[in-house]
């Protein structure tokens, strides 16, 4: 199951500080998930809508570091472009989740961030935070009288997340080759799916949306 985000060497830190206890009891988590610009209407119109063809690996993202989700509450609307409304789909969304552990969490999406590819989450507990920001061409800033600037972030998902490609493509071959069980299971592959579709029905329905009511 390709949810390749698990392997970026930032997110497996923050999974690692979870695990470990670095920040204590975990109480609140924050995905800013946002692309550098819109998928084509031609893929708008068939990908499903944006909760299954974004989110979904933000979903996955969530229950990797916090475990199962319980409930799904989804705000969205069309702010980006018009024509991604007419398609049937939206292209803005705050999405609300409550853990089985009682944690809550919020997935921050849009489809176009115009400064470049929007990678962040922040888990904060009861003992501190651990948080990961936005990968960069460089870490060089500049300062001078007039003001103080970066580069922009890399430009997309294949740029941002290159190494957990490579590093999902390994532990695919080690699995294969060693003849063990693969870390991402059907199960995992399942779930996002199913928080897909209660995310869209609580859009639909305005409400928050148990996942027994689809699963």
């Amino acid at each position: 199951v390709g949810f390749n985000r698990r392997f970026d060497p930032n997110h497996q830190r923050i999974k690692r500080a979870l695990d470990e206890g670095e920040i204590g009891t975990p109480h609140l988590m924050h995905i800013v998930s946002r692309d550098p610009s819109p998928p084509p209407l031609e893929y708008v119109r068939v990908s499903g809508g944006m909760f299954f063809d974004m989110t979904i690996h933000d979903f996955d993202m969530a229950r990797f570091l916090l475990g199962e989700v319980e409930q799904v509450y989804a705000s969205a609307g069309v702010l980006v472009d018009p024509a991604i409304g007419q398609a049937g789909d939206v292209d803005t969304a705050v999405i609300v989740l409550k853990f089985a552990s009682g944690a809550i969490g919020t997935i921050d999406n849009s489809r176009q961030a115009v400064y470049g590819y929007d990678q962040r989450v922040e888990v904060f507990g009861s003992g501190g935070s651990v948080a990961s920001g936005n990968l960069h061409p460089d870490q060089v800033t500049i300062s001078t009288g007039e003001n103080i600037h970066r580069g922009l972030p890399l430009n997309f998902f294949m740029e941002r997340y290159l190494t957990s490609y490579r590093v999902e493509m390994a532990e695919f071959v080690r699995c294969v080759l060693k003849d063990t069980p693969p870390p991402v299971t059907g199960v995992d592959g399942r779930m996002p799916v199913v928080m897909a579709q209660a995310a869209q029905l609580s859009y639909r329905e305005n409400r928050p949306v148990q996942l027994s009511e689809v699963a």
